[in-house]
């Protein structure tokens, strides 16, 4: 069996890679694929297939694919370009015979209001026209979202938001990504849909809390109406269109779009997702060392 993970070479698709390594699957039998395969050639030292594909050239894609049973096609990460460009990918997958395309969604994505989840919904279109046999892992948001914040939380004593007394169910990317290669590994996966979020929702002045407590610095959740953190966001070096868009998520885990209550990523796991004060503490510690 031949597995292909694209976005190798970025934070999710990597995980998944070293996931199955460790899950026991030959390293011949990975095909770790994405742009910057520079950043993945340790992979291909230890005997995974590296692969150069972008999403936007179909040609890589069917080269990528060929010969593959199983593709997990992880979302790609330009906003307004995805949803071609995961047609290009699903119709490459199509024409090289793949058995199984495993798609990177967002949680709740058929009942959400976020813009953030437009490209995602309309992905999950073109897979159930494609007629090949797919399944969705829906993610929720990544705790890194909010640890790797954490010099900046610390700098200004606060946490910034628009999300308000909203829980939100994110768990560790790690993982996602091992729940992704659990799914992969298993058969009659075929239209099924995971609904993946951490086990125990918090909202961002819970953040705020534990942030304080692994710190021993006094952190406070400022909530701000959406335009206001846009421009916040803006301020920080993001795009507009980009800020707008993490703006409006907020204004989603406020009406809880992102909480996710179904314990489908712990069951995958077989073990509970990580804590939020585990993740938390983890990056202070990091923080404090470097």
């Amino acid at each position: 069996m031949t597995i292909v993970i694209t976005g190798a070479t970025g934070q999710l698709g990597r995980l998944v890679v070293e996931a199955l390594l460790d899950s026991g699957v030959p390293a011949e039998q990975i095909v770790a694929a994405g742009r910057s395969t520079d950043r993945i050639a340790d992979l291909g030292e230890r005997g995974v297939q590296v692969r150069s594909i972008d999403y936007s050239q179909p040609d890589s894609l069917r080269q990528a694919f060929a010969g593959a049973d199983k593709v997990l096609l992880v979302s790609g990460s330009e906003v307004g370009q995805r949803v071609e460009q995961h047609r290009n990918a699903v119709e490459a997958a199509k024409e090289a015979g793949v058995g199984l395309i495993a798609y990177t969604s967002i949680a709740n994505a058929d009942t959400t209001a976020m813009q953030l989840a437009a490209e995602h919904l309309a992905t999950e279109e073109i897979l159930r026209d494609s007629g090949v046999p797919f399944v969705l892992l829906r993610n929720g948001w990544y705790l890194e979202n909010y640890t790797g914040q954490l010099p900046v939380q610390l700098q200004h004593g606060a946490v910034l938001g628009s999300a308000g007394d909203g829980r939100v169910s994110a768990a560790a990317r790690a993982d996602y990504a091992a729940a992704a290669a659990a799914v992969l590994l298993r058969d009659g996966e075929a239209g099924k849909v995971y609904e993946l979020g951490g086990d125990e929702a918090f909202t961002l002045s819970e953040l705020a809390g534990e942030v304080s407590a692994a710190s021993g610095q006094d952190v406070t959740y400022r909530n701000l109406p959406a335009e206001q953190y846009t421009d916040v966001l803006v301020e920080a070096g993001l795009p507009e269109a980009y800020a707008a868009i993490l703006a409006d998520s907020d204004l989603g885990i406020a009406r809880g779009d992102l909480l996710v209550t179904t314990g489908d990523l712990s069951a995958l796991l077989g073990r509970p997702t990580t804590p939020l004060r585990e993740a938390v503490q983890a990056a202070a510690k990091s923080l404090q060392a470097s």
